[in-house]
């Protein structure tokens, strides 16, 4: 079983990946896309306690709940990441 901190940090790093930091967003729905099925349910409850620990920010909108990273919290980020990735992206 993978620990909540690494998958944490596996949410994340698919952000980082992707550049979404500040103003550039993405779908909530996304956090949960290619991983296994039996994962999908535990990432978006995870991804859920990142927006209460400030980490991803959140933007509802008419078509459904955006995210982004935090970038006021980016070193921390960053530290979450190279925890369990190395990455060039970060």
């Amino acid at each position: 079983m993978v620990a909540s901190d690494e998958l944490k940090a596996m949410i994340l790093h698919k952000l980082a990946k992707k550049r979404k930091w500040g103003e550039s967003h993405t779908a909530f729905e996304n956090v949960s896309k290619g991983v296994p099925p039996h994962l999908k349910g535990k990432l978006k409850d995870l991804a859920e306690e990142l927006i209460k620990e400030g980490f991803l920010i959140p933007k509802p909108t008419s078509y459904g709940l955006q995210i982004s990273l935090n970038i006021e919290r980016s070193d921390e980020i960053k530290f979450r990441i190279k925890k369990y990735f190395t990455n060039e992206f970060i």
